[in-house]
């Protein structure tokens, strides 16, 4: 009998041939299954929303660190910060810590301000601190708060007096903050600007080093230290920048009693190009031509105390 073709000849495709028979490997079918929602923008790698929230979280998790809380372990250096009036929340004790003047002062200084004495075991001031070479005393200090450009330019106008501000750039060591900060509340000057990144914070060193000034005086804290002196600008400051190449010094510049920011920059790098080029006048401090450059808080001091001295003349 003859054989049927067409339809019912699908039959004879059936093979006895061994391996994968040719098909879509499953694309079909995975093609036809549902994605979900759509991701925020922020979340997709390609969007711009995503690079600026990995800038953002990248620019904040350094601040986060800078402004966890600090523990100063030692004993004189405890006595330092309790006398300098460093806000503190907890002044800890190891167990069979062996007593002194010292750690007698330190504990009396912290029961007059209120400040909790908490004694604990000795591997737990170890864990706390980081490290065993605390003497058995550690002050807690918390982070601290730092003022907004507008926090600093409304003391001056609370005050009634043309603002004199202090923008610190380069500067990274926290002594010479502090020093800065102290100089500043002795000349009558409102406040003081650091920027975010590369920068010494307010910690138990500057604290230490202003001698409790930075309790009383704002420290602003800002991301772009160009677009400050350009807001000031606006503001009705000029903005003197101090450079050993100034086209002015001390000496002839004659307009510190007016609203006034003066920018330092560190005694290696100096202050940045694109705040240089920002500054209204570039001005340098006349001193012995073999001495190459003051520290930046010493600079700081002489033109304020020279502001200073303009400023009362101008109210005599």
């Amino acid at each position: 009998m003859a054989r049927i073709h067409g339809r019912g000849g699908a039959q004879a495709r059936k093979s006895n041939k061994k391996g994968a028979l040719k098909g879509t490997g499953g694309q079909v079918k995975k093609g036809l299954e549902g994605k979900g929602p759509t991701p925020k923008a922020e979340d997709r790698t390609y969007h711009a929303k995503h690079h600026a929230k990995k800038m953002r979280e990248r620019r904040n998790s350094g601040r986060h660190q800078k402004e966890t809380a600090e523990f100063v372990v030692g004993r004189n250096p405890v006595v330092e910060c309790l006398h300098a009036k460093v806000p503190a929340t907890s002044l800890y004790v190891a167990q069979g810590t062996k007593n002194d003047e010292r750690l007698t002062e330190a504990v009396t200084m912290a029961n007059s301000r209120s400040i909790p004495v908490l004694e604990v075991p000795r591997h737990e001031m170890d864990l706390m601190t980081g490290n065993g070479m605390h003497q058995g005393i550690g002050l807690q200090i918390p982070p601290y708060k730092y003022a907004e450009l507008y926090d600093v330019t409304k003391a001056a106008r609370d005050a009634g007096e043309p603002g004199m501000i202090v923008i610190l750039d380069n500067i990274t060591d926290p002594r010479n903050l502090g020093a800065v900060i102290r100089s500043v509340a002795a000349f009558g000057g409102h406040g003081v600007v650091i920027p975010e990144r590369r920068s010494a914070s307010v910690t138990a060193v500057a604290w230490r080093t202003s001698a409790g000034t930075a309790a009383r005086l704002p420290v602003a804290r800002v991301t772009n230290i160009t677009r400050t002196v350009q807001e000031l600008q606006k503001s009705g400051y000029q903005v003197v920048g101090l450079d050993a190449g100034g086209n002015h010094t001390l000496d002839t510049y004659q307009d510190g009693a007016g609203p006034v920011a003066i920018v330092v920059g560190s005694e290696g790098k100096g202050i940045s190009r694109l705040v240089r080029e920002n500054c209204d006048v570039l001005m340098s401090v006349p001193m012995t031509s073999w001495v190459e450059s003051l520290n930046a808080s010493v600079a700081a001091g002489v033109v304020l105390s020279e502001f200073a001295r303009q400023r009362r003349a101008a109210q005599s």
